[in-house]
Order: structure tokens, then sequence, then C-alpha cells
């Protein structure tokens, strides 16, 4: 187990190290860069639009860029191209912004569609299947930024309450209990439009596996022996059906980063993905290619704890 650990973590790291190479090689690449931005001001001259080159070693190779943002990433001292701050600290800031909405969106996904996909493939074939198809086919084909602005025309105009944002304007010198609900509130209806397609897609996979599963001999030899019914369906059908959804579960980790970049900038709330949609409108290379280095270790991260998931949930497979 340690020595699969080991060996595991040392080739994520040189994989890791590859990934920033090339992904800091193809933001380069890219047309446009920083200076050219600048350069749109009328009062820029051409002068001026050299000395910010230099300032951000744009006239290097690139091979010197990447140390340059390799050195000042792992020092602190990595400075956004946009206005000089440090690029570290904001997207911390942005990560405890996004972490919520995440964890909020993705229990909510995980909590319903499972339960919605379990009960459908038990009742195949009745309304409730029937039904639920329906919604979740409906929800699919409906795009949620529609969706979501439908809502806030209802909220706004309807019942004439705040929506957009983390927060209300002035709501800083209330209560601690009123902050609270007031964050709660501003983070509901975000979270409910990110996880409407997820449901959906989510609860056919489900119903989809528990379908082929419960169709086993096992699971039938299970119902021969009179085990109730609860138990053959979640101790042995739904066991062996969530093989597939570890692997899903491996990659919500980097969607933290770009899984919300629509609905973070419908709802105007501070987190990654808008950060990250911002950073690319400005060619603000550090925050592009920081971002992408810490999608690529939650990645990782994440496919390393779902190889950790394959072991406890499917005990024929072992480490070694």
């Amino acid at each position: 187990m340690w020595r699969y650990l080991g060996r595991t973590i040392v080739e994520r790291l040189l994989l890791l190290v590859l990934i920033s190479i090339v992904s800091h090689a193809v933001v380069h690449l890219a047309p446009g860069s920083p200076a050219e931005v600048d350069s749109l001001n009328p009062m820029m001259k051409a002068e001026d639009v050299l000395k910010i080159r230099k300032s951000f070693h744009l006239d290097e190779p690139l091979h010197v860029q990447y140390w340059y943002w390799l050195s000042d990433l792992f020092s602190g001292e990595l400075r956004s191209f946009r206005d000089n701050q440090p690029v570290l600290p904001r997207i911390w800031d942005r990560f405890l912004n996004s972490l919520p909405l995440f964890a909020a969106t993705t229990l909510i996904v995980w909590g319903l569609s499972f339960p919605l996909g379990i009960a459908a493939a038990i009742r195949r074939g009745s309304r409730f299947d029937r039904a639920t198809t329906f919604l979740a086919y409906t929800l699919i084909s409906v795009p949620g930024f529609f969706l979501s602005y439908v809502v806030i025309l209802g909220m706004s105009r309807t019942f004439d309450l705040p929506i957009l944002g983390n927060r209300t304007i002035g709501v800083e010198g209330a209560s601690a209990f009123v902050q609270v609900m007031d964050r709660l509130w501003h983070l509901v209806t975000p979270a409910l439009m990110s996880a409407m397609t997820g449901i959906a897609i989510l609860s056919r996979y489900v119903r989809t596996q528990m379908l082929e599963v419960i169709g086993e001999d096992y699971v039938r030899t299970a119902r021969a022996k009179g085990l109730p019914e609860d138990e053959v369906v979640y101790g042995h059908a739904l066991r062996n059906a969530l093989l597939p959804f570890v692997t899903m579960f491996g990659f919500l980790l980097p969607g933290m980063i770009g899984g919300s970049v629509i609905f973070e900038q419908i709802f105007a709330w501070p987190g990654l993905g808008r950060l990250g949609y911002e950073a690319v409108l400005g060619r603000d290379f550090p925050t592009i290619l920081t971002l992408n280095f810490f999608a690529a270790v939650l990645t990782l991260v994440g496919v390393l704890i779902s190889d950790l998931l394959y072991a406890l949930v499917d005990p024929r497979i072992r480490l070694s």
C-alpha cells in the first residue's frame, strides 16, 4: 500500500511538471500579450510598451519566462500583470468564495441523484420512472444559463429580493446571524442552478447502472435467500454499481476552478471560475498559469483519491 502510494506520488509530481511546461508554452504561444492590451491605450507610446514587455520578462525566451514564473510562484512573489497585486492571496480569497458554492452544488447533485436514480431503477416503467425521465431530459435540454436568467428576473421583479453577488450591500454592519443568513440566501440560488443539469445527468447514470446490476445473478441469489429488499438493493446491487461513480468522484475537485464559470459570471459570484475568466480577457499570464497549475494539482489528487476508493468499494482490487 505505502509502496504504491510513494510510486504514484512520484509519478504524479513528474506529470505535474510536464503539465506546467506544456500549459506555459500554450498560454505564451497564443495570440496576444499583456503588452498588446496596454498598447490599446491612446496615451501609450511605443517605448512604454517596450518597457512593459521588459518588466514582465516578455522579451525573454520561453524557458526563461517559465523559470521566472515558477520561482515567483514558489517564493510567493508572483504578481498580476493587470494591477501588480500578489496572485496567490487573490486566488486564496476566491477559493474561499468558491468552496461553499462548490460544496453546496456537489451535495445537492450527489444527494439527490442517487435516491432518484435508484428509485427510478427499482420502479422501472412506473409513473415515477417516466416522470423523472421526462424531467431529466427537459433539464438537460434547457440551458442552465437561461434558467438562471429567468430565476434572477423572477426574484428581482416579483419579490424584489437581492440575488446577485455573495452578500447584500450594507449588511456588513448587521449582526453575525443576519450576515450568515444573508450568505446562505445568496448561496442557495446559484448552487441550485449549477446543480440542475448535474442532477439530471447523474440520476440517469445511476438508473442505468442500477438496472444493469439488478439483473445480475448474485442479486437474484440474494433475493432467493430471503434477504430484505433494502439489503439486496443497497448492500449488494448499489455497492457493485458504485465503481463508475468512483471515477467520476475523482474529477469533482478540478470542477472547483472551471466548473462554475458561467454561473459565477451570471450571479456575479467572486469565485475562481470568474477570476480565470477575467484573467483570460485581460491576458493576465501569471494568474492564468497559476490557476491551470492548481487545476492540474486538483485533478491529479482527485484521480489518486479515486484509485484509493476503488479498494474500499471493490474488495477484489488490491494495490500492489
